[in-house]
């Protein structure tokens, strides 16, 4: 039997505080140098370099959404760096525009790559 995946536990973690909107349990798991971004269709369309910059860019989010879930679908480790193909859905709290409304329940694939300094996540890029 393997050991434990200790890089495994940190992103379960992650994503437990994600789904759960605790941005203080996000928090928790990332390096203070944590390098943050999102790109969608291959855009650059949010990022954060550091901690606090992570807290501002995350506590935003945390108020366009009724509820949000990303399910682990894929893991594959090498060294400190991970990588999860997941499956996401999200209820909009908010207006982000005239084609996505408040009510509105986006859903999509995508993956995220993980790599790891002290432990801790010190690069996070998520991709759909």
């Amino acid at each position: 039997m393997a050991p434990p995946d200790p890089h495994r536990a940190v992103i379960d973690r992650y994503l437990a505080a994600y789904n759960g909107f605790n941005v203080p349990g996000m928090l928790e798991v990332l390096h203070p140098e944590v390098e943050f971004r999102n790109l969608a269709g291959g855009e650059v369309t949010a990022e954060a370099h550091g901690r606090a910059e992570f807290r501002a860019l995350a506590e935003r989010a945390v108020t366009l959404f009724r509820s949000r879930r990303q399910a682990v679908r894929g893991y594959r480790a090498e060294g400190e760096r991970a990588w999860i193909t997941v499956e996401y859905e999200g209820v909009l709290a908010a207006d982000l525009g005239p084609e996505l409304r408040a009510g509105d329940t986006l859903r999509l694939t995508g993956r995220s790559t993980f790599v790891f300094r002290d432990g801790l996540i010190a690069e996070l890029v998520d991709e759909s």
